[in-house]
This record gives structure tokens, C-alpha cells and sequence, in this order.
């Protein structure tokens, strides 16, 4: 009885830690909240983390966004950005991955060095080579400087973690499935493609955060307020106004981060499971 006691004590105690961490890391987000029913008089002001008054004023206002384009459509074109990117990186780098990790060939050393080799490269070194490459083929102020480079597998990160986790999967698996007749794409789409599901899903979330958030190759690539993803209108209404309403910029931020938490606290389980098994190699 004294070690089951002892047990559920240190349960409580290991579970309320838990508890006090995570409400010291999200207190960033709750105070964001409720910023967003606040005046700047009560922001800047008080200490306090309740408002006044609980109201929708200035989501509704923040909603309105600048001229005649609202958060719907900055909304619309994040996601016409976002997901593409995110579905056409997934499927190629798999792609890429499945050659590095199955088959051997001519070059494939060098091959592989060269793709860590360019982990290593800032975005600082290729920025301005691309910029110079995108605007020749006549791409700049469009989605594909995001949708190409995805096609092509352009992510070296995500084919290194695909490999790592494909070289955990046992061979045995393909050489079943060319016994029984599976082809090698057959094989890759079939068998191979299911249990690959938790690092795809990591690659895909990862993915997801890092395009949904970037703000620097959006400001480089897009030009057009009408294309501008919620990333670049957040920036644009901060810069409209002589005098910042803050708790409408609260009120739009907050609505700009949701999807993200929301993606992030449906998907965990995979995301945990594929960082958890990357590093396993056969």
C-alpha cells in the first residue's frame, strides 16, 4: 500500500509540473486572446490579463482587412499557397527518397552528398539567384516560385528524413511484393506508402508551418496586395495605420495562428511518431 502511495504521489507530482510548463509556454497565446478585447489604453496600461468587457468589435473590424480586400481573401490565398506546396513536397521528396533509399546507381554517393551538402546553404546565398532565375521564366508575383520548387523535390530536409525512416523499413517488404508481382511503382504506392504514413505526415506539417509562416520569400516573390497571404496582411495592416489599434492586430493574429495550433493539436500523434522514428536505420 505505501509504494502504490508513493507511486500516485509522484504520478500528481510529475503530472502537475506538466501542467505548470504548459501553462508558462501558452500564456504567450492566452494573453494574445485576450488582448484582443482590450484598448490600447488597457494594453499598454494595465497589468491585468482580463479585459473590461468581452467583445467582437474588433474581430470584426480586423476582418475587413484594407481596402476592398478582406481576411477572406488573404485566407483563400494563404491556402491556395500553402497547400500545394505542402501536398507537392510530400509526394516528391517521397519519390526522391524511395531512389536514395531502394536502388543503387551510377553516382548515387556523390548524389547523396551533394543534397546534404546543400542543407548547409542559407537562404541569404540563393536568394537572389532565384529571384534572378524566377523572374526570366516570368514567375515572379505568382505561387509558382513555391509550387516548382516543391515539384522538384527542391527540400533536402524533408528527402533526408523520408530516407532515414525508409531505411528502417525492412527490404524483405519489396522483394514480397516483386514476387508477387508488384512493379517498383506499385510496390512504392502500395506497400511502402502506408507505412510511411507518420513521417509524412511530419514532413507535411513541418512543411505546412514553414510555408504558412514565412514572411520573407512571400515579400520577395509577390507583389500583388490581391495575392498576399495572411503572413504578408498581417504586415500590411500594421503598416496602414498612423496609430495602431492594437487589439484589432491581436484579434487578426490570433486568427492567423488558430490554424496552425488546430493542424498541430490533430496531428501530433503522427508528428511524434515520425520525428520518434527518423532516425532508425536498417
Amino acid at each position: 500500500m505505501g509504494k502504490e502511495m508513493k507511486k500516485m504521489s509522484g504520478m500528481v507530482v510529475q503530472y502537475l509540473i506538466i501542467a505548470i510548463i504548459g501553462i508558462f509556454l501558452l500564456y504567450p497565446i492566452i494573453w494574445m486572446f485576450f488582448a484582443t478585447f482590450k484598448t490600447n489604453e488597457e494594453i499598454f496600461g494595465s497589468i491585468k490579463l482580463l479585459p473590461s468587457k468581452f467583445s467582437l468589435q474588433y474581430y470584426i473590424e480586423g476582418w475587413k482587412g484594407r481596402g476592398n480586400i478582406s481576411y477572406t481573401q488573404f485566407f483563400i490565398n494563404t491556402f491556395k499557397l500553402v497547400i500545394p506546396t505542402v501536398f507537392l513536397t510530400v509526394a516528391s521528396c517521397a519519390l526522391v527518397a524511395y531512389g536514395f533509399a531502394r536502388f543503387k546507381f551510377p553516382g548515387k554517393k556523390i548524389l547523396f552528398t551533394v543534397l546534404i551538402a546543400t542543407l548547409m546553404l542559407p537562404n541569404a546565398v540563393i536568394i537572389i539567384p532565384r529571384y534572378t532565375l524566377y523572374n526570366s521564366f516570368g514567375w515572379i508575383n505568382s505561387y509558382l516560385p513555391f509550387y516548382v520548387p516543391a515539384l522538384l523535390a527542391c527540400y533536402p530536409f524533408f528527402v533526408f528524413m523520408l530516407i532515414q525512416f525508409m531505411r528502417g523499413l525492412p527490404k524483405e517488404l519489396d522483394q514480397s511484393a516483386y514476387i508477387d508481382g508488384c512493379g517498383t511503382l506499385r510496390t512504392f504506392v502500395q506497400i511502402l506508402l502506408p507505412l510511411m504514413k507518420p513521417a509524412l505526415f511530419s514532413a507535411g506539417l513541418f512543411q505546412f508551418l514553414w510555408t504558412y509562416n514565412d514572411y520573407f520569400n512571400s515579400l520577395i516573390f509577390i507583389n500583388s496586395v490581391s495575392k498576399y497571404p495572411i503572413s504578408l496582411a498581417l504586415k500590411l495592416s500594421l503598416d496602414s495605420e498612423s496609430v495602431v489599434v492594437w487589439g484589432r492586430m491581436m484579434a487578426m493574429s490570433f486568427v492567423a495562428v488558430l490554424p496552425v495550433m488546430l493542424l498541430f493539436f490533430f496531428a501530433q500523434k503522427y508528428f511524434v511518431e515520425g520525428i520518434a522514428t527518423t532516425g532508425i536505420k536498417g
